[in-house]
This record gives structure tokens, C-alpha cells and sequence, in this order.
């Protein structure tokens, strides 16, 4: 990630936090919290390294296929498909 100036960093801090604080984003993060759990508990806590539970999938995935859509490109996912003009 290209070094941002000590503004746009505050300012994308604010960003991502506002973000993170959706209700859609604390649901999946307190699911996510409940699967991981688990999982370290019936398989240990070294099965999970490198993995992230992907909500579509309903499944434990690795970091790169989860985050990056399964190949397809984050541009795809969800239901919007064109950006709203101004």
C-alpha cells in the first residue's frame, strides 16, 4: 500500500472504522468469532493458520481464495454491478 500523509491516514482510519462498526460487518464479525472458536477447539488452533470463515461459502477458506472472491475478482461480488453516477 503506497504511504498515505498523516491526514489521509487519520481520515481513512475514520473510514474504516465507521465500516467496521456496520451492524452487517458486527454480525459476520461476531459469527466469525463463534466458527473460529469452535474450530480451534475440535481441531486446534494451528488448523486455522492462513484461514478466514467465508460467510457465502458457509466454510473455513484461505485468506487469498476468501478475500479474493474465489478467483473471480472482488469487482463482481454482491448485487451492485454499476457504480451510481453523481
Amino acid at each position: 500500500m503506497p504511504y498515505l500523509s498523516p491526514q489521509a491516514k487519520r481520515d481513512k482510519a475514520k473510514r474504516d472504522l465507521k465500516a467496521a462498526k456496520t451492524p452487517a460487518r458486527r454480525k459476520k464479525k461476531a459469527e466469525n468469532q463463534r466458527k473460529r472458536r469452535a474450530a480451534a477447539k475440535k481441531h486446534g488452533k494451528s488448523w486455522l493458520t492462513g484461514k478466514d470463515y467465508d460467510h457465502d461459502d458457509k466454510r473455513f477458506e484461505s485468506v487469498k481464495a476468501n478475500r479474493g472472491n474465489d478467483g473471480k475478482g472482488t469487482k463482481k461480488e454482491g448485487k451492485k454491478t454499476k457504480r451510481k453516477k453523481k
